[in-house]
């Protein structure tokens, strides 16, 4: 007997799963509140023909047969209800979920829906915020690029013409024959060699910035002491600090070994302390430091300029950024196209290290942190 009631309920229970399956299949595209109304509709089925099956095979007749079937039919009613309560629900919480993605500002910004939703649903949604404020962010950065490309360009483009229009004026009057004593056609040429210079160092430094931003840079890493790049360093901008009338000191510890590119970091140390001089008045001083901390060197270069405001901090490594409205080069060698902070920048983040500045004492204060070898 208990065999044959397993056999008839498996069987009916096979039968209606397989055209519940069946059924699933052909409105897979559909609402999930309809598939879940099906799935229910399939249990409740399965549950209520094994029960009926069962009930009229076995010796049950009259009135205790039919109260069995009403209380079956009743509680397959009531499954089957609460089936489509629940995935009404839940078919509520999806709309909702997809009217918050409709409603997405221009700003990006997605804000979950503020009723509760179902575990699934509110995992997605906090999935979905994370990947709206990625996206957001992502916008931001590639608007504030394109923005600094833009101003890049405009900039660079008067830097450069200042120059060209020096030169050429210089070059016709050459032409001409208006300037023809010997000591003024010397100072000409002078001039014309330094600008020459200048025009190439700014293509130098667009250059070196171009292979930043496109990830090319490839530093080759060598065990290198900061100490002895110090005292390059200082040697090679000695001439400029003593035409600016700046004072230039090293304090660097013997004991700070690096792995990184020597020349691109010579580079970046050069850049800095080149910015400190021609931003510190005559008659000042600039240092430059390098320490040991733990595990990590130190290279600082202090300066006199006065200070940066407290607004201009964050923009004191952006491509082009001078401190000053002013656009025109300054004189010298150390005038250029206002690159080499932003060069320096990711020239020390190629070697896996950090780049800051703070105002401190008579100037600023920058930094380059770095692994110590």
């Amino acid at each position: 007997m208990i065999v044959q009631i397993v056999a008839v309920a498996a069987g009916l229970g096979l039968v209606i799963a397989a055209l519940g399956l069946a059924l699933l299949r052909v409105l897979r595209r559909r609402s999930i509140g309809v598939m879940l109304a099906v799935v229910a509709a399939v249990t409740v089925s399965a549950t209520l023909a094994g029960v009926v099956a069962i009930t009229l095979a076995m010796i049950i007749d009259g009135r205790p047969k039919n109260i069995v079937l009403t209380v079956v039919g009743i509680g397959g009613l009531v499954g089957l209800g609460v089936a489509l309560v629940n995935a009404r629900t839940v078919v509520r919480a999806s709309r909702s979920l997809v009217g918050a993605l409709e409603s997405v500002p221009p700003s990006g910004r997605f804000t979950p829906p503020p009723a509760p939703l179902p575990a699934e649903l509110q995992t997605i949604g906090t999935a979905l915020e994370q990947a709206y404020e990625r996206l957001r962010l992502g916008r931001e950065r590639e608007r504030a690029l394109e923005s600094a490309r833009r101003e890049l360009v405009a900039w660079v483009s008067h830097d450069l013409r200042t120059p060209l229009a020096g030169m050429r004026a210089m070059v016709e009057a050459l032409e001409d024959g208006v300037v023809d004593d010997p000591e003024t056609v010397k100072r000409y040429h002078v001039q014309i060699r330094v600008e020459v210079d200048r025009l190439a160092g700014m293509v130098e430094d667009l250059f070196e910035l171009s292979r930043i931003h496109a990830g090319t840079l490839r530093p080759t890493p060598t065990r290198t002491g900061l100490g002895d790049l110090v005292a390059d360093t200082l040697a090679a901008v000695e001439p400029l600090a003593r035409a600016e009338g700046v004072h230039l000191t090293g304090e660097a510890d013997p004991r700070v070994p690096v792995y990184a590119d020597a020349g691109q970091l010579g580079r970046a140390v050069r850049n800095l302390v080149v910015n400190a001089i021609r931003h510190t008045p005559a008659g000042g001083t600039v240092v430059v430091r390098a320490v040991a901390e733990g595990t990590a060197a130190r290279l600082s270069v202090l300066d006199g300029c006065g200070g940066i405001p407290e607004e201009d901090l964050p923009r004191v490594f952006d491509v082009a950024f001078r401190g000053e409205a002013a656009r025109t080069p300054g004189p010298g060698p150390g005038g250029g196209a206002g690159l080499g902070l932003a060069i320096a920048r990711g020239i020390v983040e190629a070697h896996d290290g950090e780049i800051g500045v703070v105002n401190e004492g008579p100037g600023c204060l920058f930094t380059i942190t770095l692994p110590s070898a």
